[in-house]
């Protein structure tokens, strides 16, 4: 990163955006409050805005915002447009990365339009679709995901067409773009990309079918592994494709790419996250920790991108 940050005060009044408007809002509230309590404690003027509580008008009385809204309207574009338009610096991807990011099927599109970037065969879902001619074409099982939400809201795992109906109904209610993809037996991994390099990999463990909502949540059962437990040239292998795959859709500053490997050590790219989750317990800054640092330093570099955004 080019512009290097020491004095607290070269930042300004810091706008937290957390909350929102989309399903994700619970866990955002959580996100924004463990990043504001960690940048004050650096000394930064930072101050929690809910722009689902507070409207967008608010902001213009700060300097820069880090974002930390999760979902639909904060983590899509929408919310970077504006503050684009407010001419106020922010964490994290742009307008255009962000709104491909969310969008799972468009994100996949481009991905294979790269020729080197794997990702699992999918289809898109409606009304119309033929359950059994798609089954008999991508197999089972599936997965079926609405193509713009995150923390696995409304995502279900398919054995047949009649449950194949059935899940798209479910994930319609999320969101009308539904895909599913073809299911990837084997480990679940994310890698953290901050300033351009990739954190230590993690390694995802649960009992259940799918890391669902409530695994990533609830669950006492949930094992994150990092070190992952993967070679150093197979760790690096990972983290390059995620790289890779993060620069493909615009990605800036930070954000997750969570991969499938399967027994064979092929690797499957699943999605790009460009704000992840940010509480002291989510993976990104558990890789952070990993790297011999520590949430209050993790929140102070992404805080810093800002002002690269700004020059």
């Amino acid at each position: 990163m080019s512009v290097k940050l020491t004095d607290p005060a070269v930042l300004g009044r810091v706008a937290v955006l957390l909350g929102g408007w989309s399903a994700e809002r619970p866990v955002s509230l959580k996100s924004g409050a463990a990043v504001l309590a960690a940048l004050q404690r650096r000394g930064v003027a930072a101050e929690a805005v809910d722009p689902a509580e507070q409207g967008l008008e608010v902001l213009r009385d700060f300097d820069r915002a880090f974002i930390a809204l999760h979902g639909r309207g904060g983590e899509d574009g929408v919310i970077q447009g504006a503050l684009e338009a407010l001419g106020i610096p922010y964490t994290g991807s742009g307008v255009l990365a962000s709104a491909v990011a969310m969008d799972k099927h468009r994100t996949k599109l481009l991905w294979l339009g790269c020729g080197d970037l794997p990702t699992p065969v999918h289809a898109r879902l409606d009304a119309t679709t033929d359950w059994d001619a798609l089954v008999a074409r991508l197999g089972v099982p599936l997965m079926v995901k609405p193509a713009r939400e995150g923390s696995s809201i409304g995502m279900s795992k398919v054995m047949d067409a009649p449950e194949l109906c059935r899940a798209w109904r479910e994930a319609a209610r999320f969101d009308a773009e539904v895909i599913a993809e073809r299911w990837i037996e084997g480990g679940e991994y994310t890698v953290a990309v901050l300033d351009g390099e990739a954190l230590p990999v993690i390694r995802l463990e649960t009992p259940r079918s799918f890391y669902d909502y409530d695994a990533k949540y609830s669950a006492n059962d949930t094992q994150y592994h990092c070190p992952c437990g993967l070679s150093a040239a197979e760790e690096q292998a990972m983290q390059a494709l995620a790289l890779r795959a993060f620069e493909a859709v615009g990605g800036q500053g930070w954000g997750r790419v969570d991969v499938m490997r399967e027994a064979d050590g092929r690797l499957w790219l699943l999605e790009v996250n460009t704000v992840p989750g940010m509480t002291d317990h989510s993976l990104v800054p558990m890789a952070a920790r990993q790297a011999g640092m520590d949430f209050d330093e993790l929140c102070w570099r992404i805080l810093a991108g800002s002002l690269e955004r700004a020059a």
